[in-house]
């Protein structure tokens, strides 16, 4: 077994360690169909082997030629590192710095089996969201930490670490960029080959920056959404008794489960994959399973009427379920659920992110690799028959939402009844849940807030629940408007919720909504804690990159930008040099996330909190930039909401100052000019 101290000593060559192999009962990403060349497949050869000396190079030309002919890439299995993958304490990493060992602590807990969906092949949620590429850039990349000074910046390209370049003591230790791809060449196909050459990695948003905190992330905004939905919906706060059905227990859509739960409802989540959904039920995130519809059916109805708080796994695919729920509805007459959506990774559908219901789950993972294009037709006629379910159930009381997994997208691609009459590219048949249940949220400056407790214990997270409380408790008393008090009260219910559910999976972690002030505030009052000695070690702050202004993602994060601008990627770039620039340790860009290749722009970033002043200074100028810069572009899209609170802030803060757009309200004056 490894050491932390052997992990940073570079690429282990002198001896090579023995060639394990892929690891039995251990989930496995699909194989990749790139269709390389003969040329290509002997650039990805050379481009993986120039990272060894010459002397090791013909004893791995042959294993990794083979890796990459029967799994379409070239992972390097025989370095995945025999070590306990996990979240360390943080003084445990030999380190120079404190921000590269926190760095370290962070990209080990996106590795650890128990976290990341298809750890041997680096993949922590998504289906294909990489961490880095192959095994060779993570020995490499922990090395270069272990040595970088507060004088020396990492740069990362799509996995590969470049190098320690020299810098300044206020400049971001560790600069991450994946999938920079030429706008023209961003295509699925030209992905698949540029992974395989080793040139570019789907970094997803969380996964290729290092900041994924497991599934209590997507558990958190899943109780927001459904409660928010709820609202909106139903009209209702309590859902006792209400059906919540959805697709997906992996690596993100594990956490619907629990969601349902801590909303009070009856969640019904499809999984096509037995050792996914054996995982969450062995977690105690899903409470039973089922691989019978008729079963299935009987005890959502059971639920339903008891009012049961119930999540119920059924070991099938999504579109039989959806299609029973039909045939029930059109033979008694009772429409069995109330709200749906869908969390497959439909963002990469023809790679493993969604399963066809003609198909068994081994028959699919064979015909995709053997036949891909037959497997698309099959995906394709899959994603129509769901959408004709569920336009069928619609037409009860029942709503549905895209959950921001290009599930629509893709449905529209495969020929689905999804179109909207006279709406914009990014509208559908069914709302984004960021048009309809989140957006205003947004729009207040409300986002995923999470941070990490680097001792690795409990004992320092607890502390930072009982200060974010008090600091939206006390945010309450002062006084705000009644939009922002429900967000406050909603999150103090959270974090009381995930404490007494123990969500957390792999780092000492927690996540909440809110919004510049409550950041801020509450950055503070952590940074305090340690400087105290209340807290025993750094805490890393970052968020999801599904943010106010982290992403660009005309389908999902800014689909609710009317001006026009909702397939232009400014705010996402501005916000990674803006972070970059006011104090963040880490900064990311990617191309992709969520939504697919080509779809999106994100950005991320990570701040060490180490109890020092300066820490504080650069909480406070990074997070307010962080929040700032997504309200104030949406208030020139014409959110009403986000003016107000742009406008309070200008008033708040002397040195913020905005252009405000007027008002053009008068629709005769646009016909009149346009000669309508």
């Amino acid at each position: 077994m490894s050491s932390l101290q052997a992990l940073c000593s570079g690429l282990p060559i002198r001896p090579l360690p023995k060639n394990r192999g892929r690891q039995a009962g251990v989930p496995h990403a699909p194989v990749r169909t790139p269709g390389l060349s003969p040329a290509e497949k002997q650039l990805a050869l050379r481009n993986a082997l120039r990272y060894f000396p010459p002397d090791v190079q013909n004893v791995l030309a042959p294993e990794f030629a083979q890796e990459l002919q029967q799994y379409g890439h070239i992972y390097m299995y025989r370095f995945c590192p025999d070590i306990e993958m996990r979240a360390y304490p943080v003084e445990q990493y030999p380190c120079r710095t404190k921000a590269a060992a926190a760095i370290m602590h962070m990209i080990m807990n996106n590795l650890d089996p128990a976290v990341a969906q298809f750890p041997q092949e680096l993949v922590t949620y998504g289906g294909n969201g990489q961490v880095f590429s192959n095994w060779a850039q993570f020995w490499l990349t922990m090395s270069y930490l272990s040595k970088m000074t507060e004088e020396q910046t990492l740069v990362m390209y799509s996995g590969h670490p470049l190098g320690l370049f020299p810098s300044s003591r206020s400049a971001p230790r560790l600069v991450i960029t994946n999938g920079m791809v030429i706008p023209n060449y961003s295509s699925r196909m030209e992905y698949e080959k540029l992974f395989a050459l080793g040139v570019t990695m789907y970094g997803q948003m969380t996964a290729g920056s290092y900041c994924y905190i497991g599934p209590q992330g997507i558990v958190h905004g899943t109780v927001l959404t459904v409660l928010n939905a709820a609202r909106r919906y139903l009209d209702i706060e309590d859902l006792a008794g209400k059906v919540f059905v959805t697709s997906g227990l992996g690596g993100m859509s594990g956490a619907q489960a629990k969601a349902a739960v801590i909303v009070g409802c009856i969640g019904v989540i499809a999984e096509v994959d037995k050792a996914a959904l054996e995982k969450r039920h062995k977690q105690g995130w899903l409470m039973e399973v089922t691989d019978s519809l008729d079963q299935c059916i009987k005890r959502l109805r059971e639920a339903r009427k008891k009012k049961e708080v119930l999540s119920l796994g059924y070991h099938g695919n999504v579109v039989a379920l959806w299609e029973r729920l039909v045939y029930e509805l059109d033979t008694t007459g009772e429409c069995l659920v109330d709200l749906g959506s869908d969390q497959t990774s439909c963002h990469n559908p023809f790679n493993g992110g969604y399963y066809p219901v003609q198909l068994s789950f081994t028959e699919a993972q064979s015909l995709m690799a053997s036949n891909p294009a037959v497997f698309k037709d099959l995906v394709q006629e899959s994603l129509r028959r769901q959408v004709s379910a569920i336009n069928r159930l619609a037409e009860e009381n029942f709503f549905f939402w895209d959950y921001g997994n290009a599930f629509l997208l893709e449905a529209q691609r495969a020929g689905a009844d999804v179109e909207k009459k006279g709406a914009s590219r990014t509208e559908f048949r069914y709302p984004s849940y960021v048009q309809h249940i989140m957006g205003d949220i947004f729009s207040q400056g409300f986002g995923p807030f999470r941070w990490v407790c680097t001792s690795g214990d409990p004992q320092d997270l607890a502390i930072t629940d009982e200060l974010a409380t008090s600091v939206l408790e006390e945010a309450i008393a002062d006084g705000v408007k009644a939009s922002v008090k429900l967000q406050y009260m909603d999150n103090i219910r959270w974090i009381q919720e995930a404490a007494r559910h123990q969500l957390v999976v792999g780092s000492q972690a927690r996540i909440l909504y809110s919004d510049q002030k409550g950041r801020v505030a509450i950055a503070v009052a952590i940074n305090q804690a340690i400087a105290h000695g209340r807290i025993k070690a750094p805490v890393v702050l970052s968020r999801d990159h599904h943010d106010v202004s982290g992403t660009d993602s005309p389908f999902r994060e800014t689909s609710n930008i009317y001006d026009g601008s909702a397939f232009c990627a400014d705010m996402a770039v501005q916000n990674f040099v803006g972070d970059a620039c006011r104090g963040a340790t880490w900064v990311a860009l990617h191309n992709g996330g969520g939504v697919g290749w080509g779809e999106v722009i994100n950005g991320g970033f990570g701040l060490v909190l180490d109890g020092t002043p300066e820490a504080e200074q650069r909480a406070r100028l990074m997070l307010s930039w962080d929040v700032s810069n997504g309200v104030a572009r949406r208030c020139w899209s014409g959110n009403q909401k986000a003016y107000e609170i742009i406008c309070q802030t200008m008033q708040e803060n002397s040195g913020l100052v905005v252009t405000l757009p007027h008002d053009v309200g008068d629709e005769r004056v646009l016909r009149q000019a346009l000669q309508l």
